[in-house]
């Protein structure tokens, strides 16, 4: 960070706080929600298990539940640091992009499946093949769109280096 920068910590952990409630009310893990943000709103590339406690007034074994799930999801890598049992955990390059790339293939999958369970209601002329129909082709749509607009936010992202 330059010297001429100065960095409002207190307006970062109400901002962190707000933004983690955001994603709470849409079914995120509260907990995930804090670690997530207080890692993208730190300055340092990669902070401990203790760092993030500390800055959230939590303890370990929040912190520990919490990057389990992020890292499942791969918001978050875990670098082991030689030599101790202390980890140091820091966000991928891109993560948003990434975490979509690897999710995008939940909507084909999801998709062929609803085809199955169409069959066995008996097809889309009967009420449960028709409301699995509409899932089926809104999750196809998606698929598609998202597929496009990934391609579209690459080019963007190349243009602005």
């Amino acid at each position: 960070m330059s010297d001429d920068v100065t960095r409002d910590e207190d307006g970062v952990r109400r901002s962190v706080e707000h933004m983690a409630m955001m994603l709470a009310d849409m079914g995120f893990p509260r907990m995930a929600s804090r670690v997530l943000l207080t890692m993208m709103g730190a300055e340092e590339s990669s902070l401990s298990a203790g760092d993030l406690a500390e800055r959230l007034g939590v303890s370990a074994a929040a912190i520990s539940g919490a990057v389990k799930y992020l890292m499942h999801l791969g918001f978050v890598v875990r670098d082991p640091v030689p030599g101790s049992r202390r980890d140091f955990y820091r966000l991928p390059a891109e993560p948003w992009y990434g975490v979509t790339i690897a999710k995008r293939s939940f909507y084909g999958q999801f998709s062929d499946e609803a085809d199955k369970v169409i069959a066995a209601a008996g097809g889309e002329g009967t009420a449960a093949g028709e409301r699995v129909a509409d899932m089926r082709d809104f999750f196809r749509f998606v698929e598609d769109e998202l597929g496009t607009a990934l391609q579209r936010w690459q080019e963007q992202r190349m243009r602005q280096r």
